[in-house]
């Protein structure tokens, strides 16, 4: 057990909260003044990891802290001899089975070979064929309209990969994927050259372990998955351009080296992060 004084562990709480907080500030803001940004809240909204929560600084398993009564107030640590710590027995007792399960899809995602041809139509098949008044994202129109929109998948072969994207898929672009992916087969499915599986969910599972998983960690997890969102939709049927993002042309050859060249650059980055994720899910089960 390494042992952090307070004059040792509270700047790196404070250097934390202050990294949180430059991350989540727009998002509060932009709440404050009841504005929405169907890019850049998706990953509080979808995901529902409070930016408050995020602010906190967890040192993760096998750290004590010294005159820590905010630690010592949460949930999970355990004050004993003047030392808070995270109770790991306690916590691996509660929430072990989800550590293990979260573990084990992290390390079969990390095990397979990336694969980089979906050029994010998993978005263009959420709207296929939709009405025209339903719309996902109903703030931003759709940059080639319903009719090209269409066009653009009917042309093209579909293969997501990823559950939480598919079941979106509307009932007439379901059947045009090459996989079918359900809940159950999660872990058959994920591969690390998704968007989805292999980056933003990075940021999911972190802040669903926390606080077991280190603070630093889950900051690391939140950038890659606001990276992953935002090619997510500059390659999306939507127009982005009045949010100040450009569009890629995924339906054009120039569009879809540009989607590839930044997907493998955020797989790249991706990587050592989930190795980091899967290290500390080993931290939380093994044997005491």
């Amino acid at each position: 057990m390494d042992v952090l004084t307070r004059a040792e562990w509270e700047p790196l709480a404070a250097a934390h909260r202050a990294r949180a907080e430059a991350a989540t500030s727009p998002h509060l803001a932009r709440r404050a003044r009841g504005e929405k940004h169907p890019v850049e809240d998706f990953l509080f909204e979808y995901y529902g990891f409070r930016p408050g929560h995020l602010a906190r600084w967890h040192p993760g398993p096998g750290v004590a802290l010294t005159d820590s009564p905010e630690h010592a107030a949460w949930s999970s640590y355990v004050t004993s001899a003047g030392l808070t710590s995270l109770d790991v027995p306690s916590y691996a007792e509660k929430r072990g089975a989800t550590v293990r399960f979260v573990r084990d899809l992290l390390a079969r995602t990390h095990g397979r070979e990336a694969r980089f041809g979906c050029f994010g139509l998993h978005e263009w098949a959420m709207v296929y064929r939709i009405p025209r008044d339903e719309v996902r994202h109903g703030s931003l129109p759709l940059r080639l309209g319903h009719a090209g929109t269409d066009a653009v998948v009917e042309a093209h072969d579909i293969r997501c990969s990823h559950f939480d994207a598919y079941r979106f898929f509307t009932p007439a672009a379901v059947g045009r994927n090459e996989i079918r992916p359900t809940r159950e087969t999660v872990r058959d499915h994920e591969q690390p050259g998704c968007l989805h599986g292999g980056a933003m969910d990075l940021y999911r599972w972190a802040f669903k372990l926390a606080p077991g998983i280190p603070g630093d960690l889950v900051l690391d997890c939140f950038e890659i998955a606001r990276e992953a969102r935002l090619l997510d939709m500059m390659s999306s049927p939507y127009d982005t351009e009045s949010l100040g993002l450009p569009n890629i042309a995924i339906e054009t050859p120039q569009g879809k080296a540009e989607h590839v060249h930044r997907q493998r650059a955020i797989s790249e980055a991706a990587a050592p992060v989930r190795e980091r994720l899967i290290a500390a899910c080993d931290a939380l089960i093994a044997p005491t």
